[in-house]
């Protein structure tokens, strides 16, 4: 089944407080301005914790729903943060329940966003402007990270998922996880300490991810 089209790469709105103001009035079309904002690094987040197309979307609308119900609760700060952790909650319950795998491939959530803007791309060394050569070299790393990914506990995944894919700071994505920012820091370095573990072990691509980085600095 085909997934729902997110919307465009979430950018801060200067009118963010407003909408939140209003949606907690009672005003459901500022909720509405509001889902299309985020729903796009909901909807990414989601899928990539439960693996499923389906149900990531499945999780991504009871996140909403559970937002809506709880916007009176939101005391300030990050809302996009706020968002993250109902969806990072939901996406557990989901797959809890439906006891899916991790997502099988990286392209595949890329393949979901119909603006190919990169907002799934694991690390920003590669561009988007590259050759025939260089795309089947960042294809063979994408595999290889998401191959390392799926070893990794679930927490750890996700605070990959929350720093280095959707580029949360360390505060958004202590709040989107629900722990201190220490927690998050000393977890995020032992998860990124396992993945270059993994992708180390491979001679061949450490020289592959040396040509991608020297080529989108020169």
């Amino acid at each position: 089944m085909l997934a729902p089209r997110p919307a465009a790469r979430y950018h801060p709105r200067v009118d963010e407080e407003q909408l939140i103001a209003e949606a907690r009035a009672g005003d459901v079309e500022a909720f509405n301005r509001l889902v299309l904002a985020h729903q796009s690094q909901a909807y990414h987040l989601a899928y990539r914790i439960t693996g499923d197309r389906q149900t990531a979307a499945d999780a991504t609308q009871e996140a909403f729903l559970s937002a809506y119900r709880k916007l009176k609760g939101f005391r300030g700060g990050s809302f996009r943060a706020w968002i993250l952790r109902i969806v990072t909650n939901a996406s557990y319950d989901e797959l809890r329940r439906r006891k899916r795998r991790p997502a099988d491939s990286l392209e595949e959530l890329e393949e979901a966003s119909s603006d190919g803007d990169g907002v799934v791309r694991v690390d920003p060394l590669f561009g988007r402007d590259e050759g025939p050569e260089r795309a089947a070299e960042h294809a063979d790393l994408t595999r290889a990270i998401e191959r390392c990914l799926e070893v990794l506990s679930l927490e750890f995944r996700t605070v990959v998922i929350l720093a280095d894919v959707l580029a949360l700071d360390y505060q958004e994505v202590a709040a989107a996880m629900g722990s201190p920012v220490g927690t998050v820091r000393s977890r995020l370095a032992r998860a990124r300490a396992r993945l270059r573990e993994c992708l180390e072990g491979s001679r061949e691509l450490l020289g592959t991810i040396g040509r991608l980085a020297e080529g989108n600095t020169a």
